[in-house]
């Protein structure tokens, strides 16, 4: 959306602009509505100054279109509820240019994803001499309800589980920088790979490995924070779910013999959270734990480590928990359960932390 107050502009619609008829009764069905603003115009008509009506735009991922006449009726209403939150001090400024900015990154990969992956299986032509234009209208105009229910519905479950995660920290400061158990889950040899095998082949493998990763830290209480082809970054509140998230992978990965191995480096610690996305020390460390941990084995760090002797979830040692057992085992009464091993590894310098005592986590034999 560039500025130029001039308010003037041409029809950026049908043969003047050379786009595809097509193309163009897509976007009017998706959008529900036809083009009738320039940028100018569309400010305007919505209050807001066109300096702020193009920091919103570009926030929202979307291209500088000049004065092309390209915006509808809900860009003009878009902007007028951003900026009504804004004047009703419910946002400042610049954080509604953050929920403009998040949203349109978030949406961003998901509408390439269906239309890339989803909407091009399902417009294949079911007839020879069909061509996939004339079923994709169609198709589309099926979907669209359904999908956008869908995403509300995802959406609002999504914002009721974070608000509980907020509403639960113990002080204001906590909502923003909170203790969390960090991990990173990194498939060996990737590079290699991409080398050798055909592109096609190397999709599948990266989806099937980010659709079994998400699925898993799903499942255990974990946060998917996001994907990175051959790694994948999550979070959990405590340190024992994040234990059996790795491992898990660990294991449900050395079973399928498509995927390479895997590794994971963990932390716990101090997390700052912005926009879906964590950052900090702990983080980093975990990273570089990552880089470092065995083929299908997971490292931490003596932080989390702690934490899982602290709840319980792990012995300070092999040689305290056999003590443990042959003490209750004396008295007649059930030894301590540990669900996870844990075993110091050699102390070793980590590029910009120092030096750092990784800790291998391992999955203790509970049965009797």
């Amino acid at each position: 959306m560039t500025v130029d107050d001039s308010g003037s502009g041409e029809d950026a619609q049908g043969a003047d602009s050379g786009e595809d008829p097509l193309a163009l009764r897509l976007e009017g069905l998706i959008l529900g509505a036809e083009r009738r603003y320039t940028p100018f115009q569309a400010a305007r008509s919505a209050g807001v100054s066109m300096e702020l009506a193009s920091r919103f735009w570009r926030a929202m991922g979307f291209a500088d279109i000049g004065q092309a006449k390209a915006l509808t009726e809900a860009d003009v209403l878009a902007l007028r509820r951003l900026a009504g939150l804004v004047e009703a001090g419910l946002l400042s400024e610049a954080m509604a240019v953050q929920v403009a900015r998040s949203t349109g990154q978030t949406t961003a990969r998901l509408a390439e994803w269906q239309i890339d992956s989803f909407l091009e299986g399902l417009t294949e032509p079911p007839e020879p001499g069909m061509t996939r234009t004339e079923v994709t209208y169609p198709i589309v105009e099926l979907l669209l309800p359904e999908l956008e229910e869908f995403l509300v519905y995802v959406w609002r479950r999504q914002l009721a589980a974070s608000a509980g995660r907020v509403v639960q920290a113990a002080d204001d400061e906590e909502m923003v920088d909170r203790r969390l158990a960090v991990g990173f889950a990194d498939l060996v040899g990737f590079t290699r790979l991409t080398r050798r095998m055909e592109e096609e082949e190397l999709g599948e493998l990266v989806e099937a490995f980010e659709t079994t990763a998400a699925d898993l830290v799903a499942a255990n209480g974990g946060r998917l924070i996001k994907t990175l082809g051959d790694e994948v970054l999550y979070a959990a509140d405590d340190a024992g779910t994040a234990a059996e998230i790795a491992l898990r992978l660990i294991e449900t990965m050395a079973h399928d013999e498509t995927m390479p191995e895997l590794r994971v480096g963990m932390a716990f610690g101090t997390v700052t959270t912005r926009m879906g996305d964590v950052f900090g020390t702990t983080v980093n460390l975990a990273s570089r734990l990552t880089s470092i941990a065995p083929k299908d084995a997971v490292l931490v760090d003596t932080a989390f480590a702690e934490e899982l002797i602290r709840t319980q979830d792990a012995p300070a040692s092999e040689a305290e928990a056999a003590e443990e057992a042959a003490a209750a085992e004396k008295e007649g009464e059930e030894p301590p359960v540990y669900r996870f091993g844990l075993q110091p590894m050699w102390q070793r310098p980590v590029r910009g932390l120092g030096v750092v005592e990784p800790w291998l986590l391992t999955r203790r034999d509970t049965t009797p």
